[in-house]
């Protein structure tokens, strides 16, 4: 098991297994994912930053914890990319942007120092869209990520690097980070697993913010127990984080090594089909639909009105959010300063500064949120998307008397060509369609793969939302789902893609 074609296809709960006990060093899985890297991210993408020396320094500190006899986490070892929103003590943070180009940040984000803590190697930093704005990772400053089904399709976003180091072997797991949809929506069009956990169960501190009401970090990985996993390393309370839930992590392990649907009520929510579904995706939907049926679950129909008004009311909430938050992004304090040259007031340098640091999406959504906040204006919009974002909870808490977990299709489409839709806003924000309504509630949700959409042979997601702080319902589900896929159809989701 020397091999590293053989050694990047294993799942990370196997890698870490091999480590534990001796089968393989974690040298040698960390050398493997790194060659990996070097023979296909020129394709790719997916990394804007590969640490090799830090990456091979974690992992020989595992092994010589081990040869020490000392007791490893159950990751330990196993390499992990990145998401380029989090801090990282002494490698480079860019969230996709020239606003923060070579910035090393002096400290690690609470989730960041938990993957060290937990002895989890970290790769690098993958690319995303500017400040996790897009569904397509066509919006980072450092160009686009390929999906690896077909490098001239779009692996996702704002999280399109992380998924697309999973689907093209570059790394067994990866954390994205979840606004509207940013880990569900790349783990659909990628065949991997993402999960966005309940609002507040991951801290948000060294997490550079986009929309702080909305913003959650969570696993990315190609199995729901190596999901699991990683959620369990990175869950739980922090004092650094006003808005960290203190109360202990859910027993998301425990449900993906139990998965289970029998008895279980399932909705599944009218406003989530229709018009802008592609044929193939509502197809496979209706087949994971039977599946459940098959494996003891009862299906219960849902009306959710409110979700008809969700991506209105997002695409108002999260620019609102945004505009307050960038706004420390000035050109005086830290990041990219342009025009300092002793002819321009300061306010002239930050007005220069944003004009060459942010992009055309971070702008729009800047000057949205600022509209929307403005004198005359706020009660009209952002106090009246509020208004439905509470109409949405309460659908969510009226659904969850009457069902354990909802089902959905991730997203209506599977991957679209890059370029496709970057000059109509408007259709690449309905990629967010089933995703935001989760973000609005501050529920748990996953997506996993549910087969290959007939039409043109790309992954399908099928998404699993749960109450809040009922993560391992999600485990639960999902485990069951992935097995039956598995033994009914096998895994051709784990497979190589062709295009590399």
């Amino acid at each position: 098991m020397t091999d590293s074609n053989s050694i990047i296809r294993l799942t990370a709960a196997e890698t870490a297994a091999k480590i534990a006990s001796g089968e393989l060093t974690a040298v040698q899985v960390t050398e493997a994912h790194l060659a990996r890297i070097e023979a296909v991210d020129e394709k790719v993408h997916a990394f804007l930053h590969v640490d090799r020396e830090g990456a091979l320094a974690q992992a020989r500190a595992v092994d010589e914890k081990r040869e020490r006899g000392e007791k490893l986490g159950p990751l330990a070892g196993v390499p992990l990319a990145l998401k380029d929103i989090f801090t990282t003590a002494g490698v480079p943070t860019t969230v996709g942007s020239k606003m923060l180009e070579g910035w090393i940040p002096p400290y690690d984000a609470t989730l960041t120092r938990k993957l060290k803590d937990a002895d989890v190697v970290i790769l690098g930093k993958t690319n995303m869209d500017e400040f996790a704005m897009g569904s397509s990772t066509e919006n980072s400053a450092y160009g686009p990520t390929g999906n690896p089904w077909d490098l001239t399709r779009i692996p996702g976003g704002s999280g399109g690097g992380s998924s697309a180091a999973l689907a093209s072997f570059q790394a067994p797991l990866a954390i994205g980070t979840d606004t509207g949809g940013s880990i569900r929506q790349p783990a659909a069009v990628t065949g991997t697993v993402g999960v966005k956990p309940t609002y507040g169960g991951v801290s948000r501190y060294g997490m550079v913010a986009f929309s702080s009401s909305l913003d959650q970090g969570g696993p990315c990985a190609r199995t729901v127990l190596d999901a699991a996993l990683l959620h369990e390393v990175i869950g739980g309370h922090d004092p650094l984080d006003s808005t960290s839930i203190d109360a202990p992590v859910p027993p998301v392990v425990e449900a993906a090594r139990n998965g289970s649907v029998a008895g279980m009520r399932v909705g599944v929510v009218k406003q989530f089909r229709g018009e802008g579904y592609q044929a193939g995706v509502v197809q496979r939907f209706d087949e994971s639909v039977e599946l459940l049926k098959e494996l003891g679950a009862e299906i219960v129909e849902l009306d959710c009105p409110s979700f008809d008004l969700a991506l209105s009311a997002y695409y108002l909430i999260a620019p609102s959010e945004c505009s307050s938050n960038l706004a420390r992004f000035d050109g005086l304090r830290y990041g990219l300063r342009t025009g300092d040259d002793g002819t321009h007031s300061a306010e002239e340098v930050t007005s220069l500064t944003r004009e060459a640091g942010f992009g055309d999406e971070v702008k729009r959504r800047i000057m949205l949120g600022t509209y929307a906040l403005s004198s005359g204006y706020y009660d009209a919009y952002y106090g009246s998307a509020q208004k439905v974002r509470t109409l949405i909870t309460r659908d969510f808490e009226k659904a969850f008397e009457q069902v354990d977990v909802i089902v959905s299709p991730t997203t209506p489409t599977t991957a679209f060509p890059i370029g496709e839709r970057a000059d109509d806003p408007m259709a690449m924000y309905l990629a967010d369609l089933c995703t935001i309504p989760t973000n609005l509630a501050g529920n748990a949700a996953m997506s996993l793969p549910c087969g290959l959409a007939p039409e043109d042979g790309l992954p399908v997601g099928l998404q699993i939302i749960a109450p809040a702080m009922q993560d391992d319902r999600l485990y639960k589900v999902g485990a069951a789902v992935e097995a039956a896929f598995v033994e009914k159809w096998g895994h051709p989701l784990l497979e190589e893609a062709p295009s590399l």
